[in-house]
């Protein structure tokens, strides 16, 4: 009798399924393949081309050094936030946490007009840093610190639950027992967040390699030095180039669907060690 009552009429739970698989239909799938579909209405011979000309190339190499040096800074500051706020208190804690979400916040747009205030020629550092031979805008610098900004919340927002939840009593047990410092988190705390971890970086460099609002108000929009991906497809649609403009934007589908290969597969892994503990539990 129990099931019955929580189970929904069959006719209600099709037209649920079928809503859900009509808007994914919609609004995910069709422009997908609309996307590739554009990209190869020339043929293979003017894909290929489009994405071996120089400029393309030369914004994916941006594209992947600004995901590589944003990325692995990311996954420092978000380790060290979320162990600060998960194992300890202090002052200031809540306004650290508040902060980390500020991004989630701010429009993209906004936080690299901040960026051109701070250090441009007439922003509030700019005559210091020109001073010091520092170029912060216009340039691979103002990229990095645009990206940095937009993407810092991902590493820390995945872990800081996950070390809530586990608490403070194996590294304290650790302690006791004589482990250092380093010990206890490569021992004892990274074992409990390490698939958290992976999926926090993937998000990460997925917001980093797809990142278009910041960049593009501090980049300045110079071909072959720092334009990314996401901006030579803009230049490219702009100037009525739409095969090549659809072909550039397929890499970057591309790069999204192996994103999310890898972050279901991080998530399949995790499910199974979970129900593999949960089962030796059991046994025990």
């Amino acid at each position: 009798m129990s099931t019955r009552a929580t189970r929904e009429p069959a006719a209600l739970r099709l037209t649920l399924t079928a809503t859900a698989l009509l808007f994914l239909g919609l609004f995910l799938v069709l422009p997908l393949v609309a996307v590739f579909a554009q990209a190869l209405e020339k043929g293979w011979a003017a894909y290929a081309e489009a994405l071996r000309e120089p400029m393309a190339l030369s914004a994916l190499r941006l594209t992947l050094l600004t995901a590589a040096i944003a990325v692995p800074l990311n996954l420092l500051f978000g380790l060290a936030a979320a162990w600060a706020i998960a194992k300890f208190d202090f002052p200031g804690k809540n306004a650290l946490v508040t902060l980390i979400d500020l991004p989630f916040g701010v429009s993209p747009v906004i936080s690299g007009m901040v960026f051109i205030l701070l250090f441009g020629r007439q922003g509030l550092l700019g005559p210091w840093a020109e001073a010091h031979g520092l170029k912060l805008v216009f340039s691979v610098p103002g990229l990095v610190l645009a990206t940095l900004f937009v993407t810092f919340p991902f590493v820390a927002r995945e872990l800081i639950p996950l070390m809530q939840s586990a608490g403070t009593e194996e590294e304290e047990a650790a302690r006791v027992l004589g482990a250092s410092g380093f010990q206890i988190f490569r021992r004892v705390t990274l074992p409990n967040i390490k698939w958290g971890l992976l999926y926090g970086v993937i998000l990460c460099n997925a917001r980093a390699m797809g990142e278009f609002g910041a960049v593009s108000v501090v980049s300045g929009h110079i071909r072959g030095k720092t334009n990314t991906l996401p901006l030579h497809v803009e230049i490219l649609y702009n100037e009525y180039n739409f095969q090549a403009a659809f072909a550039v934007a397929s890499l970057l589908a591309f790069l999204a669907l192996v994103t999310l290969l890898a972050k279901s597969a991080v998530e399949w892994r995790a499910a199974a060690e979970r129900a593999s503990e949960a089962e030796a539990s059991r046994v025990d």
